[in-house]
């Protein structure tokens, strides 16, 4: 039995949770996975896992062990990256995960200038507005932005992006132009964002001093992705309030109208964020230290 290898699968399918998503995730046959956890339970002559149609649970002495060889798995990684990193040469595979725009528009451009520092480096970018799981996605690390519910989870600040309520100028043509954030309310439309994670509109939120509105308005249409948000707006079907750096060139182009510039709710706070029980390898660390170093400049 290679038990370094049934280590390997027994943690990563008490992570996925079945044994063919850990399957997924390791790149190897469903009945490789299952031989491997088998023969680690009769060289430990215990039972680790129960298993039933659907999903699989951990026994007492399962958890125990997982505890105990994620430790063991962190400090072999360890090794392996202190001689990787004496080289100055992180090298390996990072799974990263962020919303739409995200990656479009700020962190993709900027990768060549990453992945020239770093050419051993391979990036698998997941783009979506939804959150992910990072433990039973295999994720290393996400971007994520607003409050942070989940606080089991490491998170490092990497940079606030200013709020911009816009629309175009054929809509406010028609329409007016609102000089206060009432009349949204009373006599237009608003192009929605509908949240992945609740699936309700995000309220536009206004301050002014002591003075503060939320409001959700009149929907010309709901969007859940933040591009498509934007190209709402572009259509002139609504209001939005969106990021600046996701409005940028379109204000600068003329084809969106910013409205309510004194109106500005608290700059929008971005994360990395990564599990805290999971070994942050070399190449991880300085993706994350470069994020940290580029995304706030990259939001203005």
């Amino acid at each position: 039995m290679d038990q370094l290898a049934a280590m390997r699968a027994f943690t990563r399918v008490v992570e996925a949770g079945t044994f063919t998503k850990a399957a997924d995730l390791l790149d190897m046959p469903n009945a490789t996975v299952t031989k491997l956890v088998q023969s680690l339970e009769q060289h430990l002559r215990v039972k680790l896992l129960q298993r039933t149609t659907r999903r699989v649970s951990v026994t007492p002495e399962g958890a125990t062990y997982y505890e105990k060889a994620v430790r063991l798995l962190a400090e072999l990684d360890d090794i392996d990256s202190g001689f990787q990193a004496t080289q100055n040469r992180p090298r390996g595979r990072l799974r990263v995960d962020m919303g739409s725009s995200t990656a479009t528009l700020l962190v993709i451009p900027a990768l060549p200038e990453f992945l020239a520092r770093y050419p051993e480096i391979q990036i698998d970018v997941g783009i979506s507005d939804r959150h992910v799981d990072l433990i039973s996605d295999n994720v290393d690390c996400v971007i994520r932005g607003g409050e942070l519910t989940d606080l089991s989870l490491v998170a490092r600040p990497i940079g606030k992006s200013a709020w911009v309520t816009c629309a175009s100028p054929g809509y406010l043509k028609e329409r007016g132009t609102p000089r206060h954030p009432s009349e949204i309310e009373q006599s237009h439309l608003v192009a929605g964002y509908v949240s992945t994670r609740t699936s309700r509109v995000v309220p536009m939120r206004f301050a002014r001093g002591a003075e503060e509105h939320e409001i959700i308005g009149t929907p010309g249409i709901r969007v859940n992705e933040s591009n498509g948000h934007v190209a709402a707006a572009l259509a002139g079907l609504g209001i939005i309030q969106t990021f600046w750096y996701m409005a940028r060139s379109h204000v600068q182009a003329g084809t969106l109208v910013p409205i309510l510039d004194e109106w500005r709710p608290a700059r929008y706070p971005f994360y990395v964020v990564y599990p805290p029980n999971r070994y942050v390898s070399n190449r991880q660390r300085v993706f994350i230290d470069w994020l940290a170093d580029r995304f706030g400049s990259m939001l203005v």
